[in-house]
């Protein structure tokens, strides 16, 4: 039995100008490293609790060879010592625009200001807002998240 209130299917059915504007905000990315916003979108959707972009991303970024073990010591970057100081300032920067109860700190602009280009910075701004955007549907509607592929889960064994 499903626990779904509607599904990603519906969503781009029922709205499709809005599924395409916040598809296309995902889209920019001015040449940023698709490993580095895996990762910060996998983060964002841990703390936002949306199951259905957690798998997605998860399968994308097995995909695209981000490494197991940064996929699994994500959910705890700052203990992990596996992550770049780059990465580090993209996690710190995309919790702290999905946690805003209290702005973006000095330390973490500073610290992605050092990382990251000002032009780098507003697309990672918008990578983090994008995801934001479809944990609110997919937390909100609780899309069914994907199933791993047959052969991906005879591999796996």
């Amino acid at each position: 039995m499903s626990h779904a209130r509607s599904e990603y299917e519906d969503f781009k059915r029922i709205a499709p100008d809005a599924y395409d504007l916040v598809l296309a905000l995902g889209r920019a990315d001015a040449g940023l490293d698709k490993q580095l916003l895996e990762l910060v979108k996998l983060r964002a959707s841990q703390i936002n609790g949306c199951a259905f972009c957690l798998q997605h991303h998860i399968l994308l970024s097995e995909r695209i060879g981000v490494p197991v073990d940064k996929l699994n010591l994500v959910v705890v970057w700052r203990e992990a010592p596996i992550f770049s100081a780059r990465e580090r300032a993209a996690l710190a920067w995309a919790e702290a625009l999905t946690c805003l109860p209290d702005g973006v700190g000095e330390d973490v602009y500073a610290e992605a200001s050092r990382e990251f280009s000002e032009t780098e910075l507003t697309y990672l701004t918008s990578a983090v807002a994008s995801i934001n955007v479809w944990n609110r549907f997919g937390a909100a509607f609780r899309w069914t998240p994907a199933t791993r592929p047959v052969e991906a889960n005879a591999a796996a064994s």
